[in-house]
Protein backbone atom coordinates (compact mmCIF):
# COMPACT_ATOMS: atom_id res chain seq x y z
CA UNK A 1 0.00 0.00 0.00
CA UNK A 2 0.82 3.62 -0.38
CA UNK A 3 2.08 5.70 2.26
CA UNK A 4 -1.18 7.71 2.21
CA UNK A 5 -3.45 7.34 4.65
CA UNK A 6 -6.76 6.97 5.09
CA UNK A 7 -9.57 9.27 6.43
CA UNK A 8 -11.31 7.88 10.01
CA UNK A 9 -14.79 6.52 9.35
CA UNK A 10 -17.76 9.04 9.60
CA UNK A 11 -19.22 8.86 13.12
CA UNK A 12 -22.65 7.52 13.74
CA UNK A 13 -25.42 10.01 14.48
CA UNK A 14 -26.99 10.65 17.85
CA UNK A 15 -29.89 10.26 16.80
CA UNK A 16 -30.93 8.44 13.26
CA UNK A 17 -34.11 8.37 13.38
CA UNK A 18 -34.59 12.26 13.51
CA UNK A 19 -32.02 12.92 11.43
CA UNK A 20 -33.80 10.56 8.49
CA UNK A 21 -36.78 12.33 9.11
CA UNK A 22 -35.87 15.77 9.12
CA UNK A 23 -33.90 15.59 6.00
CA UNK A 24 -36.45 13.81 4.28
CA UNK A 25 -38.83 16.53 5.50
CA UNK A 26 -36.67 19.41 4.30
CA UNK A 27 -36.89 17.33 0.59
CA UNK A 28 -40.71 17.65 0.92
CA UNK A 29 -40.82 21.26 1.40
CA UNK A 30 -37.88 22.11 -1.69
CA UNK A 31 -40.41 20.02 -3.78
CA UNK A 32 -43.52 21.77 -2.24
CA UNK A 33 -42.32 25.25 -3.85
CA UNK A 34 -41.93 24.04 -7.03
CA UNK A 35 -44.82 22.42 -6.69
CA UNK A 36 -46.71 25.54 -5.86
CA UNK A 37 -44.86 27.57 -8.56
CA UNK A 38 -45.54 25.74 -11.14
CA UNK A 39 -49.31 25.48 -10.64
CA UNK A 40 -49.40 29.55 -11.65
CA UNK A 41 -47.23 29.62 -14.52
CA UNK A 42 -50.53 30.32 -16.86
CA UNK A 43 -51.39 33.51 -14.37
CA UNK A 44 -48.13 35.12 -14.59
CA UNK A 45 -48.08 34.42 -18.70
CA UNK A 46 -51.55 35.91 -18.91
CA UNK A 47 -51.26 38.54 -16.32
CA UNK A 48 -47.68 39.83 -18.09
CA UNK A 49 -49.41 38.97 -21.23
CA UNK A 50 -46.04 36.93 -22.68
CA UNK A 51 -46.10 35.11 -25.87
CA UNK A 52 -44.92 31.26 -25.57
CA UNK A 53 -41.52 32.48 -26.85
CA UNK A 54 -41.18 35.20 -24.14
CA UNK A 55 -42.49 32.48 -21.53
CA UNK A 56 -40.37 30.23 -22.68
CA UNK A 57 -37.24 32.08 -22.06
CA UNK A 58 -38.49 33.13 -18.75
CA UNK A 59 -38.19 29.53 -17.58
CA UNK A 60 -34.88 29.24 -19.48
CA UNK A 61 -33.52 31.98 -16.11
CA UNK A 62 -34.27 28.91 -13.41
CA UNK A 63 -31.68 26.51 -14.60
CA UNK A 64 -29.51 29.54 -15.59
CA UNK A 65 -29.62 30.91 -11.82
CA UNK A 66 -29.06 27.04 -10.40
CA UNK A 67 -25.98 26.48 -12.23
CA UNK A 68 -24.43 29.37 -11.68
CA UNK A 69 -25.22 29.67 -8.19
CA UNK A 70 -24.03 25.19 -7.21
CA UNK A 71 -20.62 25.96 -6.65
CA UNK A 72 -21.38 28.57 -4.17
CA UNK A 73 -23.36 26.31 -1.50
CA UNK A 74 -20.08 24.74 -0.41
CA UNK A 75 -18.70 27.77 1.12
CA UNK A 76 -21.91 28.85 3.09
CA UNK A 77 -22.02 25.41 4.74
CA UNK A 78 -18.16 25.60 5.48
CA UNK A 79 -18.45 28.43 7.12
CA UNK A 80 -21.79 28.34 9.19
CA UNK A 81 -21.98 24.46 9.44
CA UNK A 82 -24.53 22.16 7.95
CA UNK A 83 -27.71 22.75 10.01
CA UNK A 84 -27.12 26.58 9.51
CA UNK A 85 -26.78 26.71 5.90
CA UNK A 86 -29.37 24.62 5.05
CA UNK A 87 -32.16 26.24 6.92
CA UNK A 88 -30.98 29.45 5.50
CA UNK A 89 -30.73 28.19 2.00
CA UNK A 90 -34.37 26.74 2.45
CA UNK A 91 -36.04 29.58 3.83
CA UNK A 92 -34.19 31.63 0.86
CA UNK A 93 -35.92 29.68 -1.57
CA UNK A 94 -39.31 29.50 0.23
CA UNK A 95 -39.22 33.44 0.30
CA UNK A 96 -38.21 33.37 -3.75
CA UNK A 97 -41.84 31.78 -4.30
CA UNK A 98 -43.32 34.83 -3.48
CA UNK A 99 -40.95 36.95 -6.46
CA UNK A 100 -42.21 35.65 -10.11
CA UNK A 101 -46.01 36.84 -9.50
CA UNK A 102 -44.71 40.23 -8.46
CA UNK A 103 -42.46 40.77 -11.75
CA UNK A 104 -44.41 44.31 -13.39
CA UNK A 105 -42.85 43.13 -17.16
CA UNK A 106 -40.67 40.01 -18.42
CA UNK A 107 -37.47 41.69 -18.20
CA UNK A 108 -37.87 41.79 -14.19
CA UNK A 109 -39.59 38.36 -14.15
CA UNK A 110 -36.59 36.73 -15.68
CA UNK A 111 -34.89 38.68 -12.80
CA UNK A 112 -36.76 37.31 -10.42
CA UNK A 113 -36.53 34.21 -11.93
CA UNK A 114 -32.67 33.89 -11.72
CA UNK A 115 -32.88 34.53 -7.77
CA UNK A 116 -35.44 31.57 -7.85
CA UNK A 117 -33.45 29.03 -9.55
CA UNK A 118 -30.25 30.81 -7.59
CA UNK A 119 -31.75 29.64 -4.25
CA UNK A 120 -33.38 26.38 -5.70
CA UNK A 121 -29.51 24.96 -6.78
CA UNK A 122 -27.96 26.06 -3.65
CA UNK A 123 -30.41 24.97 -1.29
CA UNK A 124 -30.54 21.83 -3.55
CA UNK A 125 -26.86 21.20 -3.14
CA UNK A 126 -26.72 21.85 0.26
CA UNK A 127 -29.37 19.36 1.03
CA UNK A 128 -28.37 16.69 -0.98
CA UNK A 129 -24.62 16.92 0.76
CA UNK A 130 -26.31 16.74 3.89
CA UNK A 131 -28.75 13.31 2.67
CA UNK A 132 -25.22 11.78 1.55
CA UNK A 133 -23.55 11.84 4.86
CA UNK A 134 -26.59 10.88 7.21
CA UNK A 135 -26.80 7.85 4.38
CA UNK A 136 -23.16 7.22 5.08
CA UNK A 137 -23.48 7.39 9.21
CA UNK A 138 -26.71 5.21 9.08
CA UNK A 139 -25.08 2.75 7.08
CA UNK A 140 -27.89 2.20 4.62
CA UNK A 141 -29.64 3.75 1.76
CA UNK A 142 -31.50 6.38 2.01
CA UNK A 143 -31.11 8.97 -1.17
CA UNK A 144 -33.86 7.53 -3.29
CA UNK A 145 -36.46 8.00 -0.65
CA UNK A 146 -35.52 11.43 -0.30
CA UNK A 147 -36.11 12.16 -3.38
CA UNK A 148 -39.12 10.61 -3.40
CA UNK A 149 -40.16 13.08 -0.40
CA UNK A 150 -39.40 16.00 -3.25
CA UNK A 151 -41.45 14.55 -5.65
CA UNK A 152 -44.30 13.85 -3.01
CA UNK A 153 -43.81 17.31 -1.97
CA UNK A 154 -44.67 18.50 -5.56
CA UNK A 155 -47.61 16.46 -6.02
CA UNK A 156 -48.57 17.77 -2.26
CA UNK A 157 -48.88 21.32 -3.22
CA UNK A 158 -50.17 21.17 -6.51
CA UNK A 159 -53.79 21.06 -5.47
CA UNK A 160 -53.74 24.14 -3.62
CA UNK A 161 -52.34 26.13 -6.85
CA UNK A 162 -54.69 24.30 -8.81
CA UNK A 163 -57.28 25.46 -6.54
CA UNK A 164 -56.40 28.91 -6.43
CA UNK A 165 -56.43 29.01 -10.00
CA UNK A 166 -59.61 27.50 -9.92
CA UNK A 167 -61.17 30.18 -7.81
CA UNK A 168 -59.37 32.58 -10.08
CA UNK A 169 -57.05 33.83 -6.92
CA UNK A 170 -54.48 36.65 -7.63
CA UNK A 171 -51.25 34.42 -7.87
CA UNK A 172 -49.23 37.52 -5.92
CA UNK A 173 -51.42 36.81 -2.89
CA UNK A 174 -51.42 32.94 -3.28
CA UNK A 175 -47.75 32.43 -3.57
CA UNK A 176 -47.10 35.19 -1.31
CA UNK A 177 -49.30 33.05 1.88
CA UNK A 178 -47.81 29.57 0.33
CA UNK A 179 -44.15 31.10 0.50
CA UNK A 180 -44.72 32.61 4.38
CA UNK A 181 -46.54 29.01 5.48
CA UNK A 182 -43.52 26.43 3.77
CA UNK A 183 -40.90 29.17 5.45
CA UNK A 184 -42.86 28.18 8.89
CA UNK A 185 -42.82 24.80 8.17
CA UNK A 186 -39.23 25.16 7.30
CA UNK A 187 -37.86 25.78 10.58
CA UNK A 188 -38.97 23.04 12.81
CA UNK A 189 -37.69 20.87 10.21
CA UNK A 190 -34.40 22.21 10.47
CA UNK A 191 -34.07 22.05 13.78
CA UNK A 192 -33.80 18.63 13.57
CA UNK A 193 -31.31 18.39 11.13
CA UNK A 194 -27.73 17.44 12.69
CA UNK A 195 -24.97 19.74 12.85
CA UNK A 196 -22.46 18.19 10.80
CA UNK A 197 -19.32 20.38 10.22
CA UNK A 198 -16.07 19.93 8.43
CA UNK A 199 -12.94 18.52 10.29
CA UNK A 200 -10.35 21.37 12.07
CA UNK A 201 -8.37 22.79 10.39
CA UNK A 202 -9.97 21.29 6.90
CA UNK A 203 -9.39 24.50 3.69
CA UNK A 204 -12.22 26.40 3.04
CA UNK A 205 -13.76 26.28 -0.13
CA UNK A 206 -13.06 28.61 -3.22
CA UNK A 207 -16.06 30.90 -4.17
CA UNK A 208 -16.17 29.26 -7.34
CA UNK A 209 -14.88 26.67 -8.80
CA UNK A 210 -15.34 24.21 -11.44
CA UNK A 211 -16.74 20.66 -10.94
CA UNK A 212 -13.95 17.94 -10.34
CA UNK A 213 -13.33 15.31 -13.41
CA UNK A 214 -14.02 12.76 -11.50
CA UNK A 215 -17.92 14.16 -11.17
CA UNK A 216 -19.03 14.06 -14.50
CA UNK A 217 -18.51 10.47 -15.86
CA UNK A 218 -21.43 10.07 -12.45
CA UNK A 219 -23.24 13.33 -14.43
CA UNK A 220 -23.25 11.55 -18.03
CA UNK A 221 -25.59 8.98 -16.04
CA UNK A 222 -27.43 11.48 -14.54
CA UNK A 223 -27.96 13.05 -17.85
CA UNK A 224 -29.10 9.71 -19.52
CA UNK A 225 -31.96 9.24 -16.52
CA UNK A 226 -33.05 13.18 -16.57
CA UNK A 227 -32.96 13.74 -20.67
CA UNK A 228 -35.83 11.14 -20.06
CA UNK A 229 -37.71 12.22 -17.61
CA UNK A 230 -37.62 16.01 -19.06
CA UNK A 231 -38.83 14.47 -22.57
CA UNK A 232 -41.63 12.49 -20.61
CA UNK A 233 -42.99 15.05 -18.53
CA UNK A 234 -42.96 17.66 -21.23
CA UNK A 235 -44.24 15.83 -24.30
CA UNK A 236 -46.06 12.56 -22.96
CA UNK A 237 -49.28 14.60 -23.35
CA UNK A 238 -48.72 15.95 -26.81
CA UNK A 239 -47.52 12.22 -27.58
CA UNK A 240 -50.71 10.85 -26.51
CA UNK A 241 -52.46 13.25 -28.03
CA UNK A 242 -51.16 13.44 -31.67
CA UNK A 243 -49.46 10.18 -32.39
CA UNK A 244 -51.63 7.28 -30.19
CA UNK A 245 -55.15 9.80 -30.84
CA UNK A 246 -56.04 10.12 -27.19
CA UNK A 247 -58.51 12.12 -25.88
CA UNK A 248 -57.90 15.91 -24.53
CA UNK A 249 -58.79 14.10 -21.12
CA UNK A 250 -55.89 11.52 -21.15
CA UNK A 251 -53.29 13.41 -22.81
CA UNK A 252 -53.71 16.10 -20.29
CA UNK A 253 -53.34 13.66 -16.87
CA UNK A 254 -50.46 11.98 -18.21
CA UNK A 255 -48.10 14.58 -16.38
CA UNK A 256 -49.38 13.98 -12.92
CA UNK A 257 -49.84 9.96 -13.41
CA UNK A 258 -45.74 10.29 -14.70
CA UNK A 259 -44.96 12.43 -11.56
CA UNK A 260 -46.79 10.27 -9.14
CA UNK A 261 -45.35 6.73 -10.93
CA UNK A 262 -41.99 8.57 -10.05
CA UNK A 263 -42.71 9.60 -6.66
CA UNK A 264 -43.93 6.01 -5.92
CA UNK A 265 -40.67 4.38 -7.27
CA UNK A 266 -38.29 6.84 -5.98
CA UNK A 267 -40.11 6.46 -2.30
CA UNK A 268 -39.76 2.44 -2.73
CA UNK A 269 -36.46 2.75 -4.47
CA UNK A 270 -33.99 2.13 -1.34
CA UNK A 271 -35.58 -1.32 -0.87
CA UNK A 272 -34.43 -2.10 -4.16
CA UNK A 273 -31.06 -0.45 -3.57
CA UNK A 274 -30.13 -2.52 -0.30
CA UNK A 275 -30.73 -5.85 -1.98
CA UNK A 276 -29.71 -5.43 -4.78
CA UNK A 277 -26.82 -2.59 -5.20
CA UNK A 278 -26.45 1.23 -6.98
CA UNK A 279 -24.89 -0.30 -9.97
CA UNK A 280 -27.03 -3.86 -10.68
CA UNK A 281 -30.08 -1.31 -9.46
CA UNK A 282 -29.42 1.04 -12.59
CA UNK A 283 -28.98 -1.58 -14.96
CA UNK A 284 -32.18 -2.83 -14.34
CA UNK A 285 -33.94 0.21 -14.24
CA UNK A 286 -31.98 0.98 -17.47
CA UNK A 287 -33.17 -2.17 -19.05
CA UNK A 288 -36.49 -1.72 -17.60
CA UNK A 289 -36.60 2.37 -18.91
CA UNK A 290 -35.37 0.60 -22.33
CA UNK A 291 -38.53 -1.60 -22.58
CA UNK A 292 -41.03 1.41 -21.71
CA UNK A 293 -39.17 3.89 -24.64
CA UNK A 294 -39.43 0.51 -27.29
CA UNK A 295 -43.31 0.74 -26.20
CA UNK A 296 -44.01 4.07 -26.75
CA UNK A 297 -42.01 4.30 -30.07
CA UNK A 298 -44.38 1.40 -31.08
CA UNK A 299 -47.47 2.56 -29.70
CA UNK A 300 -50.56 3.53 -32.16
CA UNK A 301 -53.11 3.53 -29.35
CA UNK A 302 -52.97 5.14 -25.52
CA UNK A 303 -52.78 1.32 -24.25
CA UNK A 304 -49.56 0.80 -25.32
CA UNK A 305 -48.31 4.06 -25.02
CA UNK A 306 -49.24 5.12 -21.17
CA UNK A 307 -47.51 1.87 -19.76
CA UNK A 308 -44.50 2.65 -22.00
CA UNK A 309 -43.95 6.36 -20.35
CA UNK A 310 -44.92 4.27 -17.01
CA UNK A 311 -41.75 2.34 -17.66
CA UNK A 312 -40.35 4.69 -18.44
CA UNK A 313 -40.92 6.65 -14.83
CA UNK A 314 -39.58 3.63 -12.78
CA UNK A 315 -36.80 2.55 -14.44
CA UNK A 316 -35.11 5.98 -14.30
CA UNK A 317 -36.22 6.92 -10.92
CA UNK A 318 -33.70 6.02 -8.56
CA UNK A 319 -30.82 7.21 -10.96
CA UNK A 320 -30.16 10.58 -10.01
CA UNK A 321 -30.20 9.91 -6.60
CA UNK A 322 -27.87 7.46 -7.31
CA UNK A 323 -25.53 9.81 -9.13
CA UNK A 324 -25.56 12.20 -5.82
CA UNK A 325 -24.79 9.39 -3.75
CA UNK A 326 -21.70 8.70 -5.83
CA UNK A 327 -20.89 11.73 -6.24
CA UNK A 328 -20.75 12.56 -2.51
CA UNK A 329 -18.00 9.95 -1.59
CA UNK A 330 -15.95 11.33 -4.61
CA UNK A 331 -12.60 13.20 -2.79
CA UNK A 332 -12.66 15.43 0.24
CA UNK A 333 -14.76 18.04 -0.73
CA UNK A 334 -18.55 16.65 -1.57
CA UNK A 335 -19.62 19.88 -2.24
CA UNK A 336 -17.86 20.21 -5.03
CA UNK A 337 -18.63 17.16 -6.59
CA UNK A 338 -22.23 17.41 -5.79
CA UNK A 339 -22.41 20.43 -7.59
CA UNK A 340 -20.83 19.38 -10.64
CA UNK A 341 -23.18 16.17 -10.95
CA UNK A 342 -26.17 18.46 -10.56
CA UNK A 343 -25.23 20.94 -12.60
CA UNK A 344 -24.77 18.02 -15.81
CA UNK A 345 -27.90 16.10 -14.92
CA UNK A 346 -29.97 20.32 -14.54
CA UNK A 347 -28.08 20.93 -18.32
CA UNK A 348 -29.71 17.64 -19.42
CA UNK A 349 -33.41 18.89 -17.98
CA UNK A 350 -32.99 22.07 -19.87
CA UNK A 351 -31.98 20.84 -23.09
CA UNK A 352 -34.39 17.58 -23.22
CA UNK A 353 -37.55 19.39 -24.25
CA UNK A 354 -36.42 21.68 -26.49
CA UNK A 355 -34.14 18.97 -28.18
CA UNK A 356 -36.87 16.65 -28.71
CA UNK A 357 -38.88 19.83 -29.95
CA UNK A 358 -36.28 19.95 -32.75
CA UNK A 359 -35.89 16.30 -34.01
CA UNK A 360 -39.77 16.01 -33.82
CA UNK A 361 -40.20 19.38 -36.01
CA UNK A 362 -37.46 18.05 -38.44
CA UNK A 363 -39.05 14.43 -37.96
CA UNK A 364 -41.34 13.26 -36.32
CA UNK A 365 -42.57 12.30 -32.78
CA UNK A 366 -41.50 9.01 -32.69
CA UNK A 367 -37.64 9.08 -33.70
CA UNK A 368 -37.48 12.13 -31.03
CA UNK A 369 -38.60 8.98 -28.44
CA UNK A 370 -36.07 6.76 -30.33
CA UNK A 371 -33.71 8.77 -28.93
CA UNK A 372 -34.98 8.87 -25.26
CA UNK A 373 -34.58 5.24 -25.47
CA UNK A 374 -31.14 5.41 -26.87
CA UNK A 375 -30.28 6.96 -23.76
CA UNK A 376 -32.21 4.83 -21.79
CA UNK A 377 -30.29 1.86 -22.56
CA UNK A 378 -26.77 3.87 -22.47
CA UNK A 379 -27.66 3.62 -18.42
CA UNK A 380 -26.86 -0.40 -18.82
CA UNK A 381 -23.41 0.86 -20.07
CA UNK A 382 -22.34 3.17 -17.68
CA UNK A 383 -24.21 2.06 -14.20
CA UNK A 384 -20.83 1.68 -13.15
CA UNK A 385 -19.93 4.74 -12.89
CA UNK A 386 -22.20 4.99 -9.80
CA UNK A 387 -20.24 2.02 -7.88
CA UNK A 388 -19.63 4.42 -4.85
CA UNK A 389 -23.37 4.67 -4.37
CA UNK A 390 -22.99 0.89 -2.84
CA UNK A 391 -20.92 1.60 0.01
CA UNK A 392 -23.75 1.94 2.23
CA UNK A 393 -26.51 0.42 0.53
CA UNK A 394 -26.43 -2.72 3.21
CA UNK A 395 -27.93 -2.77 6.26
CA UNK A 396 -27.97 -0.34 10.23
CA UNK A 397 -25.33 -0.50 11.94
CA UNK A 398 -25.86 2.58 13.94
CA UNK A 399 -24.09 3.69 17.46
CA UNK A 400 -25.53 6.44 19.49
CA UNK A 401 -22.42 9.51 19.31
CA UNK A 402 -22.82 13.20 18.88
CA UNK A 403 -22.98 14.33 14.99
CA UNK A 404 -21.36 17.52 16.17
CA UNK A 405 -18.09 15.99 16.99
CA UNK A 406 -16.34 16.26 13.45
CA UNK A 407 -15.31 13.60 11.16
CA UNK A 408 -11.47 13.30 9.17
CA UNK A 409 -14.01 14.09 5.92
CA UNK A 410 -14.22 17.72 4.54
CA UNK A 411 -17.87 17.71 5.33
CA UNK A 412 -17.73 21.49 3.36
CA UNK A 413 -21.65 21.08 1.81
CA UNK A 414 -23.23 18.88 5.00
Amino acid sequence: MSGTTAPPPPEPLAAPRRARRSIALTFLVHGAVTGSFVTRIPWIQHHLDLSTGQLGLALVMPAVGSSLAMPLAGRFVHRYGGRAAVRGLISLWCLSLALPALAPSLPVLCAALLVYGATSGMADVAMNAQGVEIEERLGRSIMSGLHGMWSAGGLLASPFGILAAHLDLDARIQLAVTALVLLALAQPVCRGLPDLRAHEGAEEPPRFALPPRSSLVIGLVGFCAVFAEGASMDWSGVYLRDVTGASATVAAASYTAFSLTMAVSRLAGDAAIRRLGAVRTTRIGGAVATVGGLLVVAADSPALAIPGFALIGIGIAVIVPLAFAAAGRIGTNPSQAIAGVATVTYTSGLIAPAVIGALAQATSLTVSFGLVTALACALLLSAGALRLAERNSGGENVTAMSPEKPSGKDLSAI
